[in-house]
């Protein structure tokens, strides 16, 4: 059968997450049940990982085995003309059957967008941000780039997924300024993100950039592997996974136009 690659967005706060779940509304299942209408027979979908509930996606990747003689259907089109509004089909492409949208990706790539501006939450990015008081930016990227590199990361784990090894390597990680004047968005790049990794990440480096960490506490948190000493996990609405990389050289590209303050696509040029 056919292998095609689906590359996703959606607004987390319309799903209980990726994952089917009896009774509750998920991306999965919404995407297996559109599916399911145009091929007529159950479809089964990979993702490269699951997000949970309230968590946004701009890049999700997922696979899955089509009928051949469904191989000609525009799927961009027919797909989107299914799918609930709070998800779009960005990419339909296909893919040799050697693909596997989680066990070939060399990476992901999540953000988290902060809200600075003390004096009110815009409406329109309430759904999307974490407001915090007004940071130490610069102290903040001291303690990310003390972050990075290959770590055990145990100390970022919540409990409920279970792995061989708790040892990932982050990239990097980097802040753009947003388009309105309070917002900030940090990228998290890794080769693989623990269980609400990317957001106990977030919430280690805000504690930080407001005085309640320094830069010595914050390196012995990463090197306990103990959650209980980290801050509580920062709030779901502002992650997103922005892309998922299957090429490792994409991945000093991708720094280099957040570096010049650029947005970077959620799907390869």
């Amino acid at each position: 059968m056919p292998r095609l690659r689906l590359t996703l967005a959606y607004t987390g706060g319309a799903f209980s997450g990726w994952q089917v779940q009896p009774a509750l509304r998920t991306v999965q299942g919404c995407l297996e049940e559109a599916l399911g209408r145009i091929c007529q027979r159950p479809i089964r979908v990979h993702a490269s990982g699951r997000t949970d509930a309230g968590v946004h996606a701009l890049g999700q990747v997922a696979h899955c085995d089509i009928p051949e003689a469904k191989r000609a259907v525009p799927w961009r089109r027919a797909l989107n003309g299914l799918l609930p509004g709070e998800m779009s089909l960005i990419e339909a492409d296909w893919v040799p059957s050697s693909f596997h949208a989680r066990y070939s990706a060399q990476g992901k790539i999540y953000s988290y967008t902060l809200w600075t501006e003390p004096r009110f939450l815009l409406p329109q990015h309430r759904p999307y941000a974490w407001p915090v008081s007004p940071l130490d930016e610069e102290t903040m990227l001291q303690a990310a780039h003390r972050l990075e590199g290959r770590h055990d990361f145990a100390s970022f784990q919540n409990v409920g997924t279970p792995v061989a090894t708790t040892e990932r390597r982050l990239f990097w990680i980097r802040v753009r300024q947003g388009s309105v004047p309070g917002q900030s968005i940090w990228y998290f790049a890794a080769d693989g993100f623990l269980k609400q990794m990317a957001r106990n990440l977030m919430s280690l480096l805000v504690d930080v950039g407001l005085h309640r960490a320094s830069l010595r506490e914050a390196e012995a948190i990463l090197s306990a592997g103990d959650r209980s000493l980290a801050p509580a996990t920062a709030p779901a609405k502002g992650l997103c996974l922005e892309r998922v990389v299957y090429d490792e050289a994409e991945l000093p590209l991708l720094e280099a136009a957040l570096r010049r303050g650029e947005p970077i696509l959620p799907w390869p040029d």
